[in-house]
């Protein structure tokens, strides 16, 4: 690893996300225009329960962390204050909480030991736990009609929210609802090749699968990048909490995958590995993600198996800071290339744009690489 070349980047962010951070504050951004975020709001219907909103405080509290500079604090801590209108609409709230409290009240209180971030971070657990259907054991996505057998790859990424709960209060229901969603996620969504399903529709009351569903990839049978990279560092993550060697090992399969993926298309990720040619859709947001899941499953591997996740990391993080990343300390957005989804239905309209959880990863995974970063999840 170039240790210059990443010092270098953390420097870089250092300079950016100062000069983000005097412009934003507390509001919440999610994808800028022409540069900017102008409204500095989030650019949809659903306002405060966007599952977007908690990225920007969770760089927020990865700068602190690393700087110590009470800017990043304050501005951290508003956000958060600001999620009280989340609990208070309620129904808006569903899988994606631990998108929004872990990197909000759960990042402050692991840094600060806020009482008031405390309660918020055991409220959201609750409603994560909430959505668990014990005979099918899975955690409901969305609220939606018609929705009541949906589980999506992207829940994954909201477990250690449940991990955290256990870890704080010893209260077992948190890590055994995490613990039982994970394996019907290794069983109806991961495939055997390592390649991931999006959407499944499951029976409520057994779990069988009634049907995979068209998502936010090409179709319902191609494989929509940021979906494998939700499960691979999702499963990662539930080693981590649980120490169990099936989510390692599966974690690993998918990582095989993208790794291989990667390795025909430059180490640029595409919005879906198993897309036509043309035209050619990037999504760096993906490349991101998997690559702060290869570098977790480097700390879990044998010292000769390390150098396998750690270089085909180091290798999308800097074939995409290289294509991607706007270093203007004037402009908004770090890491272009980013695409909601593939098709305009899913949000597909916003392709090659910096969206705020690829600046997030990217974050963490610079962080990551200086020795810098701290357990978010």
């Amino acid at each position: 690893m170039d240790k210059t070349y990443f010092n270098e980047l953390y420097e870089k962010l250092c300079v950016k996300m100062k000069a983000e951070c005097e412009r934003v504050g507390d509001r919440i951004p999610y994808i800028p225009t022409d540069g900017r975020y102008i409204d500095v709001t989030v650019d949809n219907d659903e306002g405060i329960f966007w599952w977007t909103n908690g990225f920007w405080p969770g760089i927020l509290w990865q700068m602190y962390n690393a700087t110590k500079d009470e800017i990043y604090r304050t501005a951290a801590v508003g956000v958060e204050k600001r999620f009280d209108e989340a609990f208070e609409g309620f129904l808006g709230l569903h899988h994606d909480v631990g998108f929004q409290w872990l990197h909000t009240s759960v990042a402050n209180y692991r840094l600060t030991k806020d009482k008031d971030a405390f309660r918020r971070g055991m409220h959201a657990a609750n409603i994560l736990a909430g959505r668990f259907n014990p005979d099918a054991k899975y955690i409901r996505a969305w609220n939606f009609e018609g929705s009541t057998g949906y589980t999506i790859v992207d829940t994954m990424m909201n477990l250690p929210l449940l991990h955290w709960a256990y870890r704080e209060t010893g209260d077992p229901r948190f890590m055994q609802i995490a613990k039982y969603h994970a394996d019907t996620c290794m069983r109806v969504t991961v495939r055997p090749d390592g390649s991931c399903n999006h959407v499944v529709d499951l029976d409520p009351a057994t779990g069988d699968v009634v049907k995979v569903v068209d998502g936010q990839g090409y179709s319902p049978e191609s494989s929509w990048t940021r979906g494998n990279s939700w499960a691979l560092y999702g499963l990662a993550l539930s080693y981590r909490h649980t120490g169990e060697e099936r989510y390692l090992n599966t974690s690993k399969r998918i990582a095989h995958y993208f790794a291989s993926n990667l390795a025909i298309n430059d180490w640029l990720p595409l919005v879906d590995f198993r897309a036509p040619d043309e035209p050619v859709h990037y999504d760096s947001t993906a490349g991101m993600i998997a690559a702060c899941g290869m570098l977790e499953i480097a700390e879990h591997v044998p010292e000769l198996e390390k150098r396998l996740y750690r270089e085909c990391a180091i290798n999308t993080i800097t074939a995409c800071e290289k294509k991607f990343c706007d270093w203007n300390p004037e402009t908004d957005g770090v890491m272009s290339g980013g695409a909601a989804a593939y098709h305009d239905s899913w949000g597909g309209k916003n392709k090659n744009v910096p969206i705020i959880y690829g600046d997030y990863f990217f974050t963490e995974a610079i962080m990551r690489l200086n020795n810098k970063d701290f357990l978010i999840w």
